[in-house]
């Protein structure tokens, strides 16, 4: 019989794993998706064709977040463990499924998407449960500690996911998907062999049906009409015309206001919006949101920025620059690597506050450093400002989580662990779509002409020069962040052969689009840093706000923290915020 001691290091590995694995997968597919799209003889920078490249990159994230806080209350009810074994083994089964896509064309692209989904289910299931169950399995004063350890696997699966994809797509793109399956029947047998209940199952519970398909639905709508919202259409370069796209958003926000009457009002909802009285789990939330909106989408445009401009000027063949991309990006992973345990030792002994803070802090500086920086930067400033992040990045996440799971009751902890990364996904989607809509845009204004000058002078006739510098400029951002050569693909191949061969050379060289592109993007770019940093200053003050430090087990047996009740909106209003640092 396994004692709470061995246990919760038992806990502690088991996640760890299924965020390895999650992450993994999440950002193999980044670098894998020239392969996975050869195999499948789809092109994805073709318009019509370009809706099975984003749901590809996003349908996961979409998934998750959608479902997150009703798989974390269905577990609350039915136990954690269970569901979050179920997790695992759903997982697994989509992995299968990927490497099996059989045939070509836009059926297999359909059929990977709905695999991805059903992967997206079982890392839903995942997400939702880590937090609880280790805080279920740890005492408050190692919490920070054993969220910090299990944050950085999820780094470390990312960074891992990016190399792993680059190596095993240039093999066979199935490997991409297979490489999970062992992770995955190791993490299922392991979880279910190792694993216990420590809280109670609350099965006297009902399942708040009209909350979870309100919530569901607004989500779905929001995050649908994000991603619609960042396609072409029709002339514009975005989507935030679209009338689908508007009805998408103002049909979610509607449906989410109605979710908030709903479950003010059922006896047993999916989510206790009591909670949010509770100054840890408020300010938290909100400071981990705006904090995931600010650097949400930070990767995204980096490697955009590294793939589609620096690399390649530099001499990088288009091919190559997905995976060295993932290469220059490692000083952002050491640097929340280094940070995140640490952060999340020193605060389960002095509080998330003061280090949160700081955290977030740091994060601005570091925007504030990447606006510092030329087109055709120095790598070692910029590996020195990605360190950076990194580390504010690490000293803000493990605090924060701590904090805001200490702060709930041990009945609510699936719940919480759901809404809490709810909220970070559904930031970093916002933030995806706000931050690529602001580069788009930069771009729509200033590259065509740059784009027409370049193309006439190379010697394309007038015509051809104006209709392919009037083409959206998001094929090209994603041609080079598939790893393809910009002009090859937006040039018609029978323009190409017409050209001298000196003049073809310069068109398709590594260094001809990224040159003429390097500005406008840089200046959108800058735009989408300072406004990240302004953000961030709201994060610094929204962390600050969430008092000293507050176990919720701690003040009920001081008679305080009753969170399901009146009692909660006593604690919000002078509860946590005259409590001082506890050792």
């Amino acid at each position: 019989m396994l004692s709470r001691v061995d246990y919760k290091w038992i806990a502690l590995s088991n996640t760890t794993l299924g965020g390895l694995m999650a992450a993994m997968n999440a950002s193999i597919i980044l670098i894998a998706l020239p392969g996975i799209f050869r195999g499948i003889a789809v092109n994805p920078l073709d318009p019509a064709e370009i809706g099975y490249l984003l749901w590809m990159l996003l349908g996961y994230m979409v998934v998750t977040a959608v479902f997150l806080v009703t798989f974390g209350r269905i577990s609350d009810i039915y136990g954690r463990v269970r569901l979050y074994n179920a997790g695992f083994a759903v997982f697994t089964l989509g992995s299968v499924g990927l490497s099996l896509v059989g045939g070509h064309g836009n059926g297999a692209a359909l059929y990977l998407i709905l695999m991805r989904l059903v992967q997206g289910v079982g890392g839903g299931f995942l997400m939702a449960n880590s937090a609880a169950i280790l805080t279920d399995a740890f005492p408050s004063n190692e919490r920070g500690m054993a969220l910090g350890v299990n944050q950085i696997a999820a780094i470390g699966g990312s960074l891992a996911g990016l190399l792993l994809g680059g190596v095993l797509a240039t093999v066979d793109w199935r490997l991409v998907f297979l490489v999970s399956v062992p992770f995955g029947l190791i993490g299922t047998v392991w979880a279910y062999l190792m694993l216990k209940e420590i809280s109670v199952p609350q099965r006297n519970q009902r399942i708040d049906y009209v909350g979870n398909a309100t919530f569901a639905l607004a989500l779905t709508l929001l995050l649908v009409g994000i991603t619609y919202g960042i396609m072409p259409y029709g002339s514009s370069p975005t989507g935030w015309g679209s009338p689908t796209v508007i009805i998408c958003l103002v049909a979610g926000a509607v449906t989410l206001a109605g979710f908030v009457v709903v479950e003010l009002r059922v006896p047993q909802p999916m989510f206790r919006l009591q909670l949010f009285a509770l100054r840890p789990f408020l300010f938290g939330n909100v400071s981990s949101f705006i904090a995931a909106l600010a650097r949400g989408g930070l990767q995204f445009m980096l490697v955009i920025w590294l793939q589609g401009i620096w690399l390649p000027i530099h001499g990088f063949n288009f091919a190559q620059t997905p995976l060295w991309a993932a290469i220059y990006m490692i000083p952002l992973m050491v640097g929340f690597l280094i940070a995140g345990p640490l952060s999340g030792t020193f605060s389960d002994r002095w509080g998330a506050r003061g280090l949160a803070t700081s955290g977030v802090a740091v994060m601005v500086a570091g925007f504030v450093g990447l606006n510092t920086l030329p087109t055709n930067f120095t790598y070692g400033p910029f590996a020195l400002l990605l360190l950076l992040l990194g580390i504010g990045m690490g000293m803000f996440s493990s605090p924060n989580t701590a904090s805001i799971m200490n702060a709930v009751p041990a009945d609510q902890r699936g719940a919480s662990s759901g809404m809490t990364m709810t909220v970070q996904n559904s930031a970093t989607m916002f933030s995806m779509g706000l931050f690529f809509s602001v580069v788009i845009g930069g771009l729509a204004a200033t590259l065509p002409g740059a784009l027409g000058t370049g193309l006439s002078a190379a010697g394309l006739p007038a015509a051809l020069a104006h209709r392919i510098a009037g083409l959206p400029p998001t094929a090209a951002l994603f041609a080079a962040f598939l790893g393809y050569n910009p002009m090859a693909t937006l040039l018609p191949a029978a323009a190409l052969n017409q050209l001298p061969a000196a003049a073809r050379s310069n068109l398709l060289s590594t260094h001809y689009f990224p040159s003429l592109m390097a500005q406008p993007f840089t200046d959108g770019l800058h735009t989408a840093f300072w406004m990240a940093a302004a953000l961030l200053v709201g994060a610094v003050v929204a962390s600050a706000l969430r008092g000293g430090r507050y176990v919720h087990e701690e003040a009920q047996g001081r008679g305080r923290g009753a969170v399901p009740a009146a009692a909660s909106l006593q604690v919000a209003a002078g509860g946590q915020g005259g409590e001082g640092p506890r050792g």
